[in-house]
């Protein structure tokens, strides 16, 4: 059984394109969902996504839906705790894959980190 964990540098999490995200009205609340659409910038990243170093500029004051918390999965997704590692590594793989593609630096990080 394999650990997520998140790659440092990585950042597919912080495109936030809606287009991409059709289902976000099924797990946010409206308080949340607004928050989110407030953080979206105009090519589709969150506008908190520092580009030149790849990383979160909140990460640790980030809103609960951006982070990968047992009870924050179990609320949002209603994935049990002992199911978060394989539900947030099919989840990261898939947007990865979005943004970068399945062949990027970044799926090889990924991939090797939590051992594919």
């Amino acid at each position: 059984m394999a650990n997520w964990q998140c790659v440092k540098q990585c950042g597919a999490c912080c495109n936030l394109d809606p287009a991409e995200r059709p289902d976000l009205e099924e797990y946010l609340s409206p308080a949340e969902l607004a928050q989110y659409l407030s953080m979206v910038g105009e090519d589709g990243w969150c506008i908190n996504f520092d580009h030149s170093s790849r990383e979160c500029s909140i990460y640790p004051n980030r809103p609960r839906f951006c982070r990968v918390e047992p009870e924050t999965f179990q609320d949002m997704y209603g994935v049990e705790p002992e199911e978060l590692d394989d539900f947030a590594i099919d989840c990261c793989r898939e947007q990865i894959e979005g943004v970068y593609g399945d062949r990027s630096l970044e799926i090889l990080r990924f991939n090797k980190a939590i051992g594919f």
